[in-house]
């Protein structure tokens, strides 16, 4: 891709959005740098959907400063729309029509499209451009979903829920052809309840929670995972140990000096960092906590809103 203008490819300062009493988004910041995969992440109800709906301009923010590719996607026009792609968590439109039927029509909606047959090669769907998309696999469908988010050339792309439904093997084909777009210069922004996906795709994961941003950075370090104490768990005659600490190599010295010593080995050794999944769920647990202080608070002085 060439042209592309330069500064961050999503700048959000402060997005607020509310639906009647209920704040769905509540001072929500939030930056994706061009060529990178950011995952988001949260439980139902956090607020993804419409924050991401708000990026792709199909929903207008309360307040806030809300810029993608440079532009206000609320009133951003036909050009700053070629420039994203957008792949929803469902899609059964033109159901009789076949892959190449689509793949074409779709490259017809843009400017400078990418040659739809390039595209059918990219996705994997080179055996089955004459089948019908209602004739698809759920895993082949998805492929199809994703050649016509990529076959205008965009320079940012929005994949919701991508592999919900997937067997293991479709999944780890998907999340190559994923990667390969963003080798490609494709800018990604990715929502998915799968832990393990986005620690294999995301150069970087945000964490919502309550309609804000709790935590972010890279998969192996956000939430202070690289430096929380591991867990060594060993075996003496049988019965299963286990401590946590700050110095598992010491530990592991120590272990290997005593209960190793005629051997050489320490029956059941395992050293234990704490896992995305148990970082993300302590993350969320901290935000339902601190949001019941707060509505409690807010109860106490006579400020809590009608629900």
């Amino acid at each position: 891709m060439t042209g592309r203008a330069d500064g961050p490819a999503v700048h959000v300062r402060g997005l607020h959005k509310r639906y009647g009493a209920k704040r769905a988004v509540d001072g929500l910041d939030l930056q994706v740098e061009r060529g990178e995969i950011v995952a988001v992440l949260g439980p139902n109800g956090a607020g993804k959907t419409t924050t991401v709906e708000t990026l792709e301009g199909f929903r207008r923010a309360d307040a806030g400063h809300v810029r993608v590719l440079g532009e206000d996607p609320a009133t951003a026009g036909r050009a700053w729309r070629s420039r994203i792609g957008v792949v929803l968590q469902t899609n059964d439109d033109l159901a009789e029509a076949t892959v190449r039927e689509l793949v074409h029509h779709f490259a017809g909606f843009y400017p400078a499209p990418r040659d739809p047959e390039d595209v059918i090669d990219a996705v994997g769907l080179r055996e089955k451009v004459g089948t019908r998309a209602r004739q698809l696999s759920g895993g082949q469908r998805r492929r199809l979903d994703v050649a016509l988010g990529v076959v205008g050339d965009p320079e940012l792309l929005f994949l919701d829920e991508p592999t919900t439904g997937f067997d293991p093997e479709a999944r780890l084909e998907f999340w190559d052809l994923v990667e390969g777009l963003r080798d490609g210069g494709t800018t990604i922004l990715l929502t998915t309840h799968y832990l393990d996906e986005a620690e294999r795709l995301a150069d970087r994961v945000v964490v919502v929670a309550q309609g804000r941003v709790v935590a972010e950075g890279t998969p192996a370090e956000i939430g202070g995972r690289a430096g929380r104490r591991a867990r060594v768990r060993w075996t003496v005659d049988g019965v299963g140990h286990e401590e946590t600490t700050d110095s598992p190599t010491a530990l592991v010295a120590r272990l290997a000096a005593t209960v190793g010593a005629a051997t050489g080995e320490v029956p059941g050794l395992q050293v234990l960092r704490p896992t995305l999944e148990d970082v993300y769920l302590s993350l969320i647990g901290e935000a339902a906590t601190a949001a019941g202080t707060s509505t409690a608070a807010r109860r106490g002085t006579g400020t809590e809103e009608a629900a």
